[in-house]
């Protein structure tokens, strides 16, 4: 990619010169990708993905689900459940099922971030799945049933300002009681990147754990800077995060230390320290659903 057109042609030649190669002009359909183009902008889709997914499942005339993963359930391994016997929840005799569909439910999460927490979810019980896990991910794929073609649109209008929204589900893992990290960044109105994804340590306070969500989205925010940056993509002024915890703001602004914060890592600062750089990022609280716009 590029935006001089005559290199870009020159390579292509030198391409086909070396291993034969054939430009079958735009892409429509790669790697279980549908890309649809239009004046809005570039659309992507996994519809066939999915429909082949709902098909292996046997859940073609099911009803769908109008969310992926319930609320208020905690999936656990055998030796973390409580008041469950093994014969209501037993493991299966045969993980290989359950393995390749939540392993397809990964690769569905490149165009549908809406189900990330629950892939993260399931992904962790690969090893020795039970009826409970196999239960949650069927209910994933009703989920998808109810609407098959959703996908992502990289909108052709943009204003080339980055926005980043990170946040952190304390102490959620009924195992380990580590907290959930999840985020997303925007270029303009198209979806650049999003994760869900388990912290790697226990955070002894909520404050501890939206910090480490927001040290995680800031290295995020400096490789796609980075990346964009060496394509020749020039960003209108800095990224804006956006974060709904107070505390872990004003640890960003100020580096506190008290009982409550001093056992939060050193190498979790550098989220300060890209502020006080004054060039990159700049730190929105969000108060009750409304943006404050609190500019530090």
């Amino acid at each position: 990619m590029g935006n001089d057109k005559t290199a870009i042609e020159r390579f292509k030649e030198y391409l086909h010169f070396t291993f034969h190669i054939k430009d079958l002009g735009a892409p429509k359909y790669f790697l279980g990708i549908e890309i649809a183009r239009s004046d809005r902008g570039i659309s992507l889709s996994q519809r066939k993905f999915v429909l082949e997914i709902i098909s292996e499942a046997g859940l073609s005339g099911c009803k769908p689900s109008v969310i992926p993963i319930e609320q208020n359930v905690k999936l656990t391994t055998k030796d973390y459940d409580a008041g469950t016997s093994e014969d209501n929840d037993p493991i299966l005799n045969d993980p290989s099922g359950y393995q390749k569909l939540v392993g397809k439910l990964i690769y569905l999460t490149m165009t549908r971030p809406d189900i990330s927490y629950a892939v993260q979810t399931l992904s962790q019980f690969m090893h020795s799945p039970k009826l409970s896990h196999l239960n949650a991910a069927l209910k994933v794929v009703k989920y998808l049933k109810k609407c098959p073609g959703l996908g992502i649109l990289l909108s052709k209008d943009c204003n080339m300002e980055m926005l980043a929204y990170c946040d952190a589900d304390y102490a959620t893992c009924p195992m380990s009681r580590r907290s959930i990290t999840g985020f997303c960044i925007k270029l303009g109105n198209s979806l650049l990147s999003w994760k869900t994804k388990k912290q790697a340590t226990v955070s002894l306070s909520s404050a501890e754990a939206e910090y480490r969500a927001m040290a995680k989205t800031t290295c995020e925010i400096i490789w796609i800077r980075g990346l964009l940056g060496d394509l020749g993509i020039k960003l209108k002024g800095p990224t804006k995060l956006f974060c709904d915890n107070d505390v872990a703001l004003k640890l960003a602004m100020n580096p506190i230390v008290h009982e409550r914060t001093k056992h939060i890592e050193v190498d979790c600062h550098f989220t300060r320290d890209k502020i006080q750089e004054g060039e990159w990022y700049r730190f929105v609280i969000v108060e009750n659903g409304e943006t404050a716009w609190k500019i530090y």
